[in-house]
């Protein structure tokens, strides 16, 4: 591993997904749990962690030096600092709560605030080199398969029918009536496919998404975090907040994510759009498809 030691717990978590597959058993039991569970690690001892893990405290400090840390001080403090900023978001939507108008006039104020902050927090982990070659993906792959089930469907639903719009041979797989594997087995070497899908996750989203790469297609994954049972199966991972004002986690940050990346294709794509999109408009004029009224 390397030496240098992560700045923040993203930084941290992608250097411990990524090397995932090579590390030993033990320190790969300590790499999942620090994924999985920062807030807890953030306020153990090297002895609760070792216990935790099963392991001994010399394992829990090599895993630590190894990772790129003085010692396992420096990693609680990168775990402790993710969890101060989950604390002060919830601090600051207490707030909110507290200030409402009785009548539940907060809950809009608060998802709005919410929404805000998984948006920002989203785009800025974004890494250039990862969006640039995920867009030329999307926008060159013979074909591009979007996967997302459950509540993750609408924001696959969304990208497979903007990426329509802007090029031929994109589809979004709905899964439905047990219809999975027939669309699966339309993914060639070289295609372009996209699973979408956040805690707890879709089993079927994730074997669709191991056999997709084992076909030879260019896999990218929309998910919650490092943990993710898609990261090791893709080419590219991105990261979105979905903290939600109540027991329902929000897709809002999917949204907005999608759409760039069909801005960005587009981008790519320059006048193929613009031809493409005025054969659609010819298309839906000769069917009228919208109401001609106001």
């Amino acid at each position: 591993m390397t030496t240098e030691a992560p700045a923040t717990f993203d930084e941290l978590a992608g250097r411990l997904q990524r090397r995932l597959p090579e590390l030993s058993r033990s320190h790969r039991l300590l790499a999942e749990r620090v994924l999985a569970d920062p807030e807890g690690v953030a306020f153990m001892t090297v002895s609760d962690l070792a216990s935790a893990v099963g392991v001994n405290e010399a394992t829990v400090v090599r895993f630590a030096t190894a990772v790129g840390f003085k010692g396992f001080p420096e990693l609680k403090r990168v775990c402790r600092e993710r969890l101060r900023e989950q604390a002060q978001l919830l601090r600051r939507f207490d707030s909110l709560e507290q200030r409402g108008d009785g009548g539940g006039g907060w809950l809009p104020r608060q998802a709005a605030e919410l929404d805000s902050a998984n948006i920002a927090r989203t785009f800025a982990r974004l890494d250039d080199a990862s969006w640039d070659a995920t867009v030329r993906l999307l926008a060159e792959a013979p074909r591009v398969h979007v996967l997302g089930l459950r509540k993750c469907h609408a924001p696959a639903y969304l990208l497979g029918y903007l990426l329509r719009m802007v090029r031929e041979d994109a589809e979004t797989i709905t899964g439905e009536a047990g219809s999975l594997t027939d669309s699966l087995r339309r993914v060639r070497d070289g295609d372009a496919f996209v699973a979408i899908s956040i805690h707890r996750y879709s089993a079927d989203t994730v074997r669709a998404t191991e056999w997709a790469s084992k076909r030879g297609a260019r896999c990218v994954a929309l998910t919650d975090n490092a943990s993710s049972p898609l990261v090791p199966l893709v080419e590219q991972a991105f990261f979105v907040d979905a903290a939600g004002p109540a027991v329902l986690r929000s897709v809002t940050a999917f949204t907005a994510l999608t759409q760039a990346l069909v801005a960005g294709v587009a981008q790519v794509l320059g006048h193929e759009v613009r031809d493409t999109l005025l054969r659609d408009e010819a298309l839906l004029d000769e069917f009228g498809v919208y109401e001609q009224r106001g």
